[in-house]
């Protein structure tokens, strides 16, 4: 893995750039780090992508001041579904498809915050959408989804912020005829496939890591992937 500069609409921003054993071309993967920004489980994560076979690209969205200064711009725009958070998106999606080592194909993966931008993100020119617990889900489901790209969605049963929230989406997918997979992993929480700090207490709160549900809904993304990716 390797930070990269990218250009986007508003001036140059850092991504973390993964890329496949092996030679390509591959399929590309944007995947947009939770609220917590870069850590080095969201480079563990990108990794993974690259593993499996996908240059794994993760753009800052903390780019322009920092996290403090910038967590309360990117989740206005993330509500309002318009802003430099979108096009930065937009931007890495953009530079990995003008890589001659990419095949042209892109998906996008978030976490949190980045499994909203990956449903909001999921009508704008991706070839699949794999949220990991998005919730709350972006306002205005059903037109926020309109045109939306196969969805390969994951949630906790034990999520305080996602109550509801994979109900509520496999009803609008069903109604708009969305190909889709979405799985609910009873006993775990928000962030089940984050590893982040201080997880006995997050645990008692409702988040937390947990191996068996990790794996199982990466190996669910990466089938999901193989067959709209790479076909």
């Amino acid at each position: 893995m390797t930070t990269i500069e990218i250009d986007t609409p508003d001036g140059p921003i850092d991504a973390l750039l993964s890329i496949p054993p092996g030679s390509g071309p591959w399929p590309g993967v944007v995947v947009i780090h939770d609220a917590f920004g870069y850590s080095r489980d969201k480079e563990s994560i990108n990794d993974r992508v690259a593993q499996a076979g996908y240059l794994a690209l993760t753009p800052n969205m903390y780019a322009r001041g920092g996290r403090i200064r910038c967590i309360t711009r990117v989740m206005r725009e993330l509500m309002t579904q318009r802003g430099r958070a979108l096009d930065d998106i937009i931007a890495a999606r953009d530079h990995l498809r003008n890589r001659p080592d990419c095949s042209g194909q892109v998906g996008i993966a978030g976490f949190c915050m980045g499994g909203q931008f990956a449903l909001v993100m999921s009508p704008k020119g991706f070839g699949a959408s794999a949220p990991f617990y998005g919730a709350p889900l972006p306002r205005h489901l059903n037109d926020t989804l309109q045109g939306a790209c196969p969805i390969v969605a994951s949630f906790g049963e034990r999520d305080p912020l996602g109550k509801g929230a994979p109900e509520k989406l496999r009803k609008v997918i069903a109604a708009k005829q969305i190909t889709s997979d979405v799985k609910v992993y009873p006993g775990v929480g928000h962030s089940f496939a984050n590893t982040l700090p201080a997880q006995p207490l997050l645990r008692i709160a409702g988040f937390g890591y947990d191996d068996a549900a990790t794996e199982d809904a990466w190996s669910r993304v990466f089938s999901f992937f193989g067959e709209h990716l790479k076909a």
